[in-house]
């Protein structure tokens, strides 16, 4: 099998190493911004956007690997209708955790397949992340511990670290919430016959 991860990230990359799958891993160049504003001007949902943007990933690493499976992948974070993206800087990190206290927000995980310029697959995950109540100071404690690493995912929080510490209750996969559903991409390689089944 050739696989290409259209994504430079270390947790994505970890997830299909430790399967077992062999690829290498190639960034994608596309605007996600640029990709989601005429989205922003519809309807289209949170799971929307990272079913679109995953794809858009995919198809351009595609574009420079031909023959190449090219799996794309995003996630996105939505809480009450508002889309929220990776913090810029700390004072949007303090702002996201501040409206997540107390409250259920989702997070959307999608994963697209492409071969040759072709999507071949499309999924989506979702899981329901409740945050615990969370005081201004707890806030400010958390984000000095955690430093820059909460600026490097779309909740200001890595989940899979001191993260955890946030929440009271989760409905949703820990693949989900790290950002690559590997069960249902794992049975469809195994239905495409590029893993052994």
């Amino acid at each position: 099998m050739s696989l290409v991860l259209a994504s430079t990230s270390p947790f994505r990359a970890a997830i299909l190493k430790n399967a077992g799958l062999d690829f290498r891993a190639e960034a994608a160049g596309i605007d996600e911004r640029s990709v989601e504003a005429p989205l922003l001007e519809t309807d289209a949902t949170a799971e929307d956007i990272a079913a679109v943007l995953a794809e858009a990933k995919a198809m351009d690493v595609s574009e420079r690997n031909p023959g190449a499976l090219v799996l794309g992948g995003d996630q996105t974070l939505s809480l009450e209708g508002k889309l929220f993206h990776k913090p810029a800087d700390m004072e949007e990190a303090r702002f996201h955790l501040l409206s997540f206290s107390g409250k259920t927000h989702q997070l959307w995980s999608a994963l697209s397949l492409v071969r040759n310029g072709e999507a071949v697959w499309r999924h989506v995950s979702v899981a329901h992340m409740r945050v615990r109540p969370l005081s201004p100071q707890f806030i400010g404690r958390y984000l000095a511990r955690t430093g820059d690493a909460a600026l490097k995912s779309v909740g200001a929080y890595q989940y899979e670290g001191l993260g955890i510490q946030l929440f009271d209750g989760i409905d949703g996969d820990y693949f989900t919430i790290v950002g690559l559903p590997i069960l249902p991409l794992l049975k469809k390689l195994r239905d495409l016959g590029e893993i052994d089944g």
